[in-house]
């Protein structure tokens, strides 16, 4: 019999698709679907990885509580984990992350605390600082840290980066992935360029995030950071898994160009992906003309369109935003 012990071990291996409409390009453009992950998104791989290194080093024990501020995504790949292992999951989201991410996440068993999006990270009404504070304040509590627990990064150097390389025998030119903790770009990149160091890695950033400008830079300006649509990607902080010296490029994309490049993938390749998947096919477009047709590019698409089916998929949305 052919089967597995539990969805979590589902996790990794997920498929490679050529993209031939989306892009106009004579490279070849390659697709890596996240989505086919059991919690539907990339955050599967680190969510599991942080559990195990915690229980290994004794930070989370039998009965435990595991506390995370998430967009969601980490969420539901955090719930799968304890769900198998047998924690309660709170999670803290800020308030702009759409409802279907929120009613996921009390669905796979989560206790929910919704968070406003216009505060500072230090704000005590953050998503950051209340899920700091539940974890001072509830015994026996984990709190993962997404953004700078390494174990992050760790998990996409020892499965998505060699996934990566082995399904393009190795002829990879290109990697692009949207930024958010920045421990998919920075553990699929660490392995890449191992591999070859000609290897370019360009990260997808918004519009109100830090991380082009100090990237260039150096410098963090807060004048950068202003509240924006696109979830998932860009940051207001410098989180620990950013590995700026393994980055090639940072390219900014609108909040319009992410939702109408979303659903272009839906209509014209078949590929229901969420909105930081529609700005990643974005930053290639505006970044095409620095491809050949000897290159190979792989776009890792993070997760499921279903999660925004209230938003960049709904028209009335879309109205509201002045996206169409």
């Amino acid at each position: 019999m052919n089967f597995y012990n539990h969805i979590i071990e589902t996790i990794g291996n997920t498929p490679m698709v050529k993209l031939n409409k989306v892009i106009e390009t004579k490279a070849l453009i390659l697709a890596k679907l996240e989505s086919f992950n059991p919690g539907h998104s990339t955050k599967d791989r680190m969510a599991l990885k942080m559990i195990e290194d915690a229980e290994k080093s004794g930070l989370l024990k039998k009965g435990g509580t595991v506390i995370e501020g998430t967009s969601g995504n980490t969420g539901m790949g955090l719930a799968l984990a304890c769900i198998q292992r047998g924690y309660k999951l709170i999670c803290t989201i800020s308030d702009k992350q759409s409802k279907e991410k929120m009613d996921i996440l009390k669905a796979m068993g989560a206790e929910v605390y919704v968070c406003p999006t216009n505060v500072k990270p230090e704000h005590p009404e953050s998503y950051y600082s209340v899920a700091k504070r539940l974890n001072k304040e509830i015994p026996n509590s984990f709190y993962p840290n997404q953004y700078d627990n390494l174990s992050n990064r760790l998990a996409h150097y020892e499965s998505t980066g060699p996934e990566i390389w082995e399904q393009t025998d190795g002829k990879i030119t290109h990697f692009v992935v949207g930024v958010g903790t920045g421990g998919t770009i920075s553990g699929i990149a660490k392995y890449l360029k191992e591999k070859n160091p000609t290897i370019k890695i360009w990260g997808i950033d918004s519009y109100g995030s830090v991380y082009k400008k100090y990237h260039e830079t150096g410098e963090f300006d807060e004048n950068e950071i202003y509240s924006y649509i696109t979830e998932g990607i860009g940051e207001d902080i410098l989180p620990a898994n950013v590995d700026f010296d393994l980055i090639d490029h940072f390219e900014k994309v609108t909040d319009k160009d992410g939702a109408i490049y979303a659903r272009r993938l839906a209509k014209e390749e078949g590929i229901f992906a969420g909105y930081s998947c529609g700005s990643a096919i974005a930053g290639i477009n505006q970044l095409k003309d620095n491809l050949n047709e000897n290159d190979v590019l792989v776009v890792l698409l993070h997760d499921h369109g279903s999660r925004y089916v209230g938003k960049i998929f709904n028209d009335d949305w879309m109205k509201k935003q002045n996206f169409i």
